[in-house]
Formats: C-alpha cells, sequence, structure tokens
C-alpha cells in the first residue's frame, strides 16, 4: 500500500528501530526494494534523488507507475523526493504524487534554511505528505569532500530548526559520508550528537550515506534514536557487480536477461539492510 513516511517513522520511533530508505531511479531497482521488502514483511521507503530525476526519466513519468507497484504490495511503501534542493521541483514532486518528501535547505544559513523547511512543511500539508529537513551537511567521498568536523550537526540549531519548523524527520551529520568508502575504511562516528537531539526532540532522525558504514555503527545509531536509513552505492554496486560477473562468465548474456539479474542481486542486498535496520516484520 502506497503511505507516506510519517507513519512508518512514527512507529519506528517508538519501537527503536529503523525503516530502509533505498535510492531507486528506474522500474527496476524500485521492484528489486519492493520485492525484497514484501518478503520480509518490512515498512519501505523509495528514495528519488533530485540530481537523478532532472537528468533521467523526470518525476511524473516515474512516480505514478511506482505508486501502482506500491499499492499492488500488501506492506507499506512510500516514495521520497531525496536532497531536494530546488524549491519548485519539490513542489512539482508533491503535485506528481510523492508521499514524502526531503526539503534540503542545509546549504542556506539556519535562519534561511528554517524558512524554506518551514513552508515547505506547509505547502506538504495540502497534500498530506510528510516532510525531511536537514541541519549539518554530509559530504560525498567522491572529490575528496568527505564530511569534516565542522560540516557535523550543531545539535542545539538542529533542536531549534525542529521546533520551528514542524517537520516530521530530521536529517543529521555525524560522520557519514555519500558514495564508496576506501576499502576496509569505516568511518568514526560522533553519537554524542545523535544522542543530544533525541533526547530533547524525540522525532524520528535520518542516517544519510549507510553504504559501507559498518554493522556496528548503524545497529548503535539505531539505539540511539535512528529511524530512516539511506542506502544508495552498496545497492547500485551489488546491481554492478552482479552485471559484471555475468558477462565474465557469459558475454553473450542478453540486456533483458541481466537486467533481470541485476533485480535479483539488488533485492538480497536490501534483505541485508532490512535485517540490520531491524524492520523486519514491523509493517501493519
Amino acid at each position: 500500500m502506497y503511505v507516506s513516511m510519517k507513519g512508518m517513522l512514527n512507529r519506528a520511533n517508538t519501537g527503536r528501530y529503523a525503516v530502509m530508505a533505498i535510492n531507486c531511479f528506474n522500474l527496476e531497482t524500485a521492484k528489486a526494494v519492493i520485492d525484497a521488502a514484501q518478503e520480509l514483511r518490512a515498512p519501505i521507503i523509495i528514495d528519488l534523488l533530485q540530481d537523478h530525476l532532472k537528468t533521467h526519466l523526470g518525476s511524473k513519468l516515474l512516480t505514478q507507475p511506482i505508486i501502482e507497484m506500491a499499492n499492488a504490495a500488501s506492506i507499506e511503501v512510500a516514495i521520497n523526493l531525496d536532497h531536494g534542493q530546488d524549491i519548485g521541483f519539490v513542489k512539482r514532486c508533491l503535485n506528481d504524487g510523492f508521499s514524502s518528501v526531503m526539503m534540503d535547505a542545509s546549504f542556506h544559513p539556519i535562519e534561511k534554511n528554517i524558512e524554506i523547511t518551514r513552508n515547505m512543511v506547509e505547502f506538504a500539508q495540502t497534500y498530506d505528505a510528510s516532510v525531511e529537513g536537514e541541519v549539518g551537511s554530509v559530504g560525498s567521498i567522491s572529490g575528496d569532500s568527505m564530511t569534516k568536523d565542522k560540516m557535523y550537526t550543531d545539535p542545539d540549531a538542529a533542536i531549534d530548526f525542529s521546533v520551528r519548523t514542524g517537520i516530521d524527520a530530521l536529517a543529521i551529520s555525524y560522520g557519514s559520508s555519500h558514495g564508496n568508502y576506501p576499502d576496509h575504511y569505516v568511518p568514526e562516528f560522533r553519537f554524542d550528537i545523535v544522542d543530544k537531539i533525541k533526547q530533547a526532540t524525540n522525532i524520528p532522525l535520518v542516517l544519510h550515506g549507510g553504504s559501507g558504514c559498518g554493522e556496528e555503527n548503524i545497529r548503535k545509531s539505531i539505539e540511539l534514536g535512528i529511524n530512516k536509513i539511506n542506502v544508495g552505492s552498496d545497492f547500485m554496486n551489488a546491481q554492478v557487480q552482479c552485471i559484471k560477473e555475468d558477462l565474465k562468465e557469459n558475454p553473450e548474456l542478453s540486456y533483458f536477461d541481466f537486467i533481470h539479474r541485476t533485480v535479483s542481486a539488488g533485492k538480497e542486498l536490501v534483505k541485508y539492510y532490512i535485517r540490520l535496520s531491524q524492520s523486519e516484520n514491523k509493517s501493519i
């Protein structure tokens, strides 16, 4: 069934587990995610990144088919705009049927971030959609822009932000980065940031850049109050690796066949993260 993130994240908050949000960009990746969640009876979030939508199929063409897939499932499925930074585009996605959006104005000074996010929260109420905001800045491993100390979320600013905006979920920066970490590298997390914000706000908190963070970091994050975990790179990597192995074994494999095999590979990776997030059998 197609829902917003709000209910599933509120239950995760109460139940002290996390819901997985997987970055997708087409129907095949969305199918892999929904099939994995269906098998494990877990609530799931399809994250569609603003940059991917702008360079691939666009919001309108992709949203409705995924909504149909969600409604055909017997578990809760939300579609969330990931890192929506263009206000007009975020509004368009809501109009196109998104049940949830992330209004990422974290690159603005905090007062401007509050103003933009609060306005989006009010706008989204027309669509009965949930809104995620961000304070701090999660870096990217590519281009040597990994998260640095100065990019970490200021807990006091985050607490004020959550009160003044009325957001449904808050993304915070406490050590993760987007992309693929070097081999055998595990980031160090500032768990004190998570703990202080959670104790003061008790709202669902979000970990961005969940790929490659390490099982212990994720378990500790959930224990302290992370209720949504975003994963993109690991999901894509599993599918790319499947293609490499299949073509090495059989260079004549048809495009149709290896695309379907990537769905299976992606599904297994999502099931791993669902179990790690403790959301198995948590869908209503």
